[in-house]
């Protein structure tokens, strides 16, 4: 995935999410679960950890004042996208996002309530 794409991505969700928040309490905390099918020390999984949370908070959303960030990485273990799935559905996110094809259905089989999003399928 190239950096622009990511960043287009990242430009959808915050404008729909925006409108909603305005209508509603200002101040509590948003919380976004991420399941990233990537290791958190992987090049290319630090370059999207890095963009997501530029382009979150350049929208507004900055991490510990209006926003949490709840990033779970599988780092391609098939055993993984199920119980981070699970782990992140129980921590009640208003949205998931779903870095990487693998992790979308797991996401979909945990919670038919939550808003998933994915950035690559």
């Amino acid at each position: 995935m190239h950096r622009r794409d990511l960043l287009a991505f990242l430009g959808v969700l915050p404008c729909g999410w925006s409108i909603e928040v305005s209508a509603q309490n200002a101040d509590r905390m948003r919380r976004v679960g991420i399941l990233m099918s990537l290791a958190a020390e992987d090049p290319q999984g630090r370059e999207r950890d890095a963009v997501f949370r530029k382009a979150m908070e350049e929208r507004g959303w900055t991490e510990g004042l209006n926003v949490t960030f709840d990033f779970r990485w599988t780092a391609g273990d098939p055993e993984l996208p199920r119980k981070y799935a699970a782990e992140l559905v129980a921590l009640r996110p208003d949205v998931l996002v779903a870095g990487g094809g693998p992790v979308v259905g797991p996401l979909q089989q945990a919670t038919r309530t939550i808003p998933i999003v994915f950035t690559l399928s």
